[in-house]
């Protein structure tokens, strides 16, 4: 396994805890908390597909705010301001642990660092700078650009021309599982972060399992090491 030339990121699940929104404001969503969280998260991700299936495209903030309201109304939670609050924390996700010295040991490998999401730019930004991990991502590439989300093959192949690279030269990092062999398939060097300790999924993609960005970034540290 060559040093790759660019460490490629999810964002969200993978960087940054998409439940950490939720947490923030326990209090108030009442004993209904983990499951709005829960079913904010599945519709998110099922809006964006079938969006992307259906060929009608909104992007993944509109899907974020459907999304949140399908889970407060299933959960019957009727509160304008919660949902704004619950909006707000989105913007600004807490990062897991690892996420800072992972993309910190890539650099001092000299590898570029990049985010790969179906967020929104302005989304990115706002949840890149507000976990002060800015100066530390070299650059973004948001699915909105195309219209479509992941796991089509026509944004993988659009974010290596965003990059420059070949997707041999790419090593991407995410929790989702079928992220991870979405990337796969198209050829990338692929680690599936499996944050949740979850059953193997998607066993027919090529695409290693790791429990955490250190493992990965250990991995990859390991090649420049080998005489």
């Amino acid at each position: 396994m060559p040093l790759p030339l660019i460490a490629v990121f999810d964002a969200y699940g993978t960087l940054f805890d998409v439940h950490s929104a939720v947490r923030r404001v326990a209090g108030s969503a009442g004993a209904n908390a983990g499951r709005v969280s829960a079913l904010w998260r599945d519709k998110q991700l099922e809006y964006s597909w079938t969006r992307s299936l259906m060929g009608r495209y909104a992007d993944f903030w509109q899907v974020t705010e459907d999304a949140l309201d399908y889970a407060l109304s299933t959960c019957k939670v009727d509160d304008t301001k919660l949902r704004g609050a619950l909006l707000t924390a989105y913007r600004t996700l807490d990062p897991y642990p690892d996420v800072r010295a992972a993309l910190t040991g890539y650099h001092d490998l000299g590898v570029r660092t990049a985010v790969f999401s179906n967020a929104t730019p302005s989304m990115l930004h706002d949840a890149l700078v507000s976990a002060g991990l800015d100066e530390i991502v070299d650059t973004t590439f948001s699915t909105d650009t195309l219209r479509r989300y992941k796991p089509a093959p026509e944004v993988y192949a659009q974010a290596c021309k965003a990059f420059s690279v070949k997707p041999e030269t790419i090593v991407f990092h995410s929790s989702n599982a079928w992220d991870a062999a979405g990337a796969a398939s198209f050829g990338w060097r692929t680690f599936w972060i499996n944050r949740t300790h979850g059953a193997p999924e998607y066993t027919w993609a090529d695409f290693n399992e790791c429990s955490s960005l250190d493992a990965v970034l250990a991995r990859v540290s390991a090649v420049k090491q080998t005489p």
